[in-house]
């Protein structure tokens, strides 16, 4: 059966782009979903890249800290003082929030009426959702549930996330990683709500979709030093082998869908504002992280008819 033979080509491709940023390992946050659920017995697939822009962890970085945790990755016998702690904080904002491209593949399925349920992953992390759809009809574009083109669709989801949050092998986070042996891992439940505007009948042709969004997050992080002392004695410091921290984050999305039956460009824009609360540092100290998180996105989706109902 060679019909949807270019629709896995295309995958294909996606999935190699998708390559470029493996190491992205960030739970993806863009909103890219209509308010209207995949249809029963339909398939969604595809993939987003997006840019992570933290307003927070770029306030946190800056070229006089690269060149401090450099030197500190250096030395055999290293002295606690504020760059070593503004390096904690970096490294901290790095992960809960990194600045850097992000990109996810997934797949949907329509299971009843008014429910889907889908898988994606991120390059590092592994999300599972559901999505319900509470408002529009349930028609597919072959059997429409409503002959009038713009039907207004709401839907209500859950999506759980889980990744080992890691800092990536580049200069100054490796640093980070060497020198203060820094170790974390995190879960996120986020809970979209999606209302949208078909394009055509049945979103023939695409929708605008719009919408809030909360997020909670759930964080586990250690350091562990070997050779980091206190500033004014002779004494290793004690590590951090195990922290904990959860916070909540709300956002607001816009997207637009835009193509034709069976394969859709998705450019959106969501954004979040999160209070990440307080952290324990080494050295008895203490860190208030919060900011806003800008996450501009380009995706490409392909629709899979069911069988005629």
């Amino acid at each position: 059966m060679t019909t949807f033979s270019p629709f896995r080509a295309a995958l294909n491709l996606l999935a190699g782009a998708g390559l470029l940023f493996s190491a992205s390992c960030t739970a993806p946050r863009a909103i890219v979903s209509t308010g209207k659920v995949t249809p029963r017995g339909e398939f969604r697939v595809g993939g987003n890249m997006a840019f992570n822009v933290p307003t927070e962890t770029l306030g946190k970085t800056g070229t006089a800290l690269l060149d401090a945790a450099k030197a500190a990755a250096n030395k055999d016998t290293i002295r606690y003082n504020q760059s070593i702690e503004n390096i904690q904080v970096a490294a901290l904002a790095y992960v809960l929030d990194p600045v850097r491209p992000t990109s996810d593949v997934y797949v949907r399925y329509g299971v009843i009426d008014r429910l889907d349920v889908g898988y994606k992953y991120g390059f590092g992390s592994h999300v599972f959702d559901a999505m319900y759809q509470f408002l529009g009809p349930t028609g597919t574009v072959e059997n429409p549930g409503t002959r009038q083109p713009g039907a207004t669709y709401g839907s209500i989801g859950l999506q759980f996330a889980t990744q080992r949050a890691k800092l990536p092998s580049i200069p100054f986070l490796d640093n980070v990683t060497d020198f203060l042996n820094f170790r974390a891992s995190r879960q996120d439940i986020l809970i979209p709500l999606v209302f949208s505007k078909s394009l055509g009948v049945e979103e023939e042709i695409g929708a605008i979709s719009y919408g809030v969004v909360y997020a909670h997050s759930f964080f586990k992080y250690g350091f562990q030093p070997q050779n980091l002392y206190n500033g004014v004695g002779s004494s290793l410091l004690p590590s951090l082998p195990t922290a904990k921290q959860n916070f909540s984050s709300f956002g607001a999305f816009f997207n637009a869908k835009l193509g034709y039956k069976y394969a859709y460009f998705i450019p959106a824009l969501s954004v979040y504002y999160q209070n990440y609360g307080e952290y324990q540092l080494l050295n008895n100290r203490t860190a208030k992280l919060s900011g806003l998180t800008f996450i501009p996105s380009l995706g490409l989706q392909f629709r899979i008819p069911g069988a005629r109902r």
